[in-house]
């Protein structure tokens, strides 16, 4: 009897062992597989952040803008006249890659800025692994901060709504007009048209800027004609949006974007020597037919399309954003419109980003 109870024992203990083998083989595997949300991680303690609440009934306006060392003082920039221009609390998420987290830091502590509320986010590119071809026509279309603007909800944000903005953009108007716009039931963004206004018509003639999806498509691609979309169909900017936040989750949104980056990295459908780049085809799929426009306002773009073409005075006064996409950029030369950036400019305290200006003959 005695040797039976002995023989149990063991036979216990045994299992026991077995149970805790494969728990912690279990949790291994699950601590070391890819997931979506490594590729976000806020640097330092948290406590060295201003955290927002995340509750709905805070009135927070919630801010998504990207910050590249190379680009930083734009960056700089955009939260600047964001800030100056409004008595709304707004809270930035500045996402940035690992070799810019501490200029980042230093940029806002050492400026002006240091009264801002923010958190430093940093993305992991391997996320795009076999996503994202490399491309020499436009090598900064490229960059992986040009790919967060797919992965908002990974951001694990608690509010249901976020502004998304690039970092060639200035904001004249009060932001939280912006935020506040009705999104209409099922969609889950808001977008800038890109057959708007006259103002735009007449930049984008003089430009020879697309504005329709064949711009932006390989239409000679069975794969993007069973899309059924009509090549001549108007397309919008991704630039600048307003996201719902619970309806990009529900609709899968990223998961969808990441379907039609793999299937460009097999077909090749799109290129960066396309108008968009290799960022906007994946969004102009994704979301055709399923967004609501944004005030024209709210998003005056191509001002870096060319470094001759410009809008007239009385209308930029009008403008509550304007965006300098296109290779010409505002803190470059040449470049058009460029004082109405440089009023919201700070210098890099760490005098690595620095303004290229035409020098004086004098």
């Amino acid at each position: 009897m005695a040797l039976l109870r002995k023989i149990n024992r063991i036979l216990l203990v045994l299992l026991v062992l077995m149970v805790c083998l494969l728990l912690h083989s279990t949790l291994l595997r699950a601590s070391t597989r890819p997931k979506l949300s490594d590729h976000w991680k806020s640097p330092g303690s948290a406590g060295r952040f201003p955290i927002v609440k995340g509750s709905e009934d805070d009135n927070v306006v919630p801010i998504i803008i990207c910050a590249s060392e190379e680009r930083i003082g734009a960056t700089m920039a955009t939260i600047n006249s964001i800030y100056s221009n409004t008595d709304a609390s707004v809270f930035f998420y500045i996402v940035t890659l690992r070799d810019a987290v501490k200029l980042t830091r230093q940029y806002i502590v050492k400026t002006k800025l240091k009264g801002i509320k923010y958190k430093i986010l940093e993305f992991n590119p391997m996320v795009l692994k076999g996503k994202v071809k490399p491309d020499s026509s436009r090598p900064d279309l490229l960059h992986p901060l040009n790919f967060v603007r797919f992965y908002l909800p990974l951001l694990e944000i608690k509010h249901k709504r976020v502004i998304y903005l690039d970092d060639d953009v200035i904001v004249q108007g009060d932001i939280k007009d912006l935020f506040n716009i009705k999104l209409k039931p099922g969609h889950a963004a808001a977008f800038s048209t890109d057959c708007d206004l006259p103002s735009t018509h007449e930049m984008v003639r003089s430009i020879g800027m697309q504005t329709t999806y064949m711009g932006f498509l390989d239409y000679r691609k069975e794969k993007v004609r069973d899309l059924g979309i009509n090549p001549r169909e108007c397309s919008f900017n991704p630039g600048v949006f307003v996201a719902d936040i619970s309806e990009w989750k529900k609709q899968k949104i990223t998961k969808q974007l990441e379907e039609w980056m793999e299937e460009n990295f097999r077909q090749n459908i799109y290129s960066s020597a396309m108008a968009g780049g290799v960022a906007t085809p994946p969004m102009l799929i994704v979301f055709h037919d399923k967004y609501t426009t944004l005030d024209p306002l709210w998003h005056v773009r191509h001002l870096g399309w060319s470094p001759d073409a410009r809008y007239s005075d009385s209308f930029l006064q009008e403008a509550q954003l304007l965006h300098w996409n296109g290779p010409f950029k505002p803190w470059n030369h040449p470049a058009v419109h460029w004082d109405l950036w440089e009023r919201w400019f700070i210098p890099d305290p760490s005098r690595r980003f620095s303004l290229v200006r035409r020098k004086s003959n004098s």
